[in-house]
């Protein structure tokens, strides 16, 4: 590697590998709590759809409140393969690949609507398919929801749970940065970045909007399928309530709280709010009133999310890579 790309590379990759170590090691100090080490491995869950709603809010420039309900359509499609038989992990590229199709053709009003527009025609998409989860009750046991989900069996015999389970997480969520990164860096990144920009522009220059667009759509929803398909064997337990508007709310919140646009903002917003349902689930109103509190605070003190009071304090070099949402020339994106 040449010396003046070095620091550029060590800029990129350190945070990620400390990341990583950090996802397994914390669960497995707290391995001793299951509680916390549930807690730990559902904030790491978060950082994965977090990741993968960030990349169609923060560098497309869409805000899919649907994002749960693709989700859901994986969890589903997971608990009822399993149920008939199949393999765990035969049933995961399968609902995983469910959701992404049924995000491509959901995302396809995007083609068409715009901000405000968009963001309320899939708030209207979340509501038809938390609906279609109740009264579908043959497949999803509508309100009853689904338990004693079995967990995932492993080679040799037996199941994967407690510490495994959650490294298994923490992996799929490294790897979901990881790809994120790869796409920030890439064309396909720079011209969703110019489409969020003025995708009418970008399209003057050549770019394909609609093919990015769905494209973005694609891959995003893979991410909330695979985080849906690990979710149901590790809570035990389903319902429409599990994927409703209100956890697509909370994951948009977590982007919007790091600082979307950017690659770590998501992850430290998850980090800090994923747990607090948990942590304080016997105290309601304290709930509430933190994370109206945490909210209004980056709003007013750092409008950017956590990730622009943390780049002022950073020299430029050291972030270059995780810059927020920007002014970007679609020029270089064609």
């Amino acid at each position: 590697m040449p010396a003046e790309n070095t620091p550029r590379g060590l800029a990129v990759h350190w945070p990620l590998a400390a990341f990583t170590v950090a996802a397994v090691l914390v669960p497995t100090l707290l391995s001793g709590n299951r509680y916390l080490a549930f807690v730990a491995g559902m904030t790491l869950l978060h950082i994965l759809w977090a990741t993968g709603m960030n990349l169609l809010y923060g560098y497309t420039g869409l805000m899919p409140l649907m994002f749960a309900g693709l989700a859901g359509i994986s969890a589903y499609f997971v608990v009822n393969l399993t149920s008939i038989g199949w393999s765990f992990w035969l049933a995961l590229p399968v609902g995983t690949l469910a959701a992404s199709v049924a995000g491509t053709i959901l995302g396809l009003p995007s083609l068409r609507l715009k901000g405000f527009y968009f963001t309320l025609c899939s708030l209207v998409i979340q509501t038809v398919i938390t609906l279609g989860f109740v009264y579908f009750a043959s497949i999803t046991n509508g309100d009853t929801g689904i338990s004693q989900i079995p967990r995932p069996s492993i080679p040799g015999g037996g199941e994967l749970t407690g510490l495994g389970y959650e490294i298994v997480i923490a992996v799929m969520a490294a790897i979901g940065i990881a790809v994120l990164m790869l796409i920030v860096r890439s064309p396909f990144g720079r011209r969703l970045a110019a489409i969020r920009e003025d995708d009418g522009l970008a399209e003057t220059l050549g770019i394909n909007v609609t093919y990015q667009k769905l494209a973005a759509f694609f891959i995003g929803s893979l991410y909330a399928g695979v985080g849906g398909a690990l979710y149901a064997p590790y809570i035990g337990f389903i319902s429409p309530r599990s994927f409703d508007v209100l956890i697509s709310m909370n994951i948009w919140l977590m982007v919007a709280f790091g600082g979307r646009g950017t690659i770590w903002g998501p992850v430290f917003g998850a980090m800090l709010l994923a747990p607090i349902p948990f942590l304080l689930q016997d105290y309601y109103t304290v709930k509430d009133i933190l994370y109206g509190v945490l909210i209004i605070a980056v709003t007013i003190l750092m409008p950017g999310g956590l990730a622009s009071g943390f780049r002022r304090k950073v020299p430029k070099a050291a972030v270059a890579e995780d810059l927020p949402a920007r002014r970007l020339d679609p020029r270089r994106a064609a």
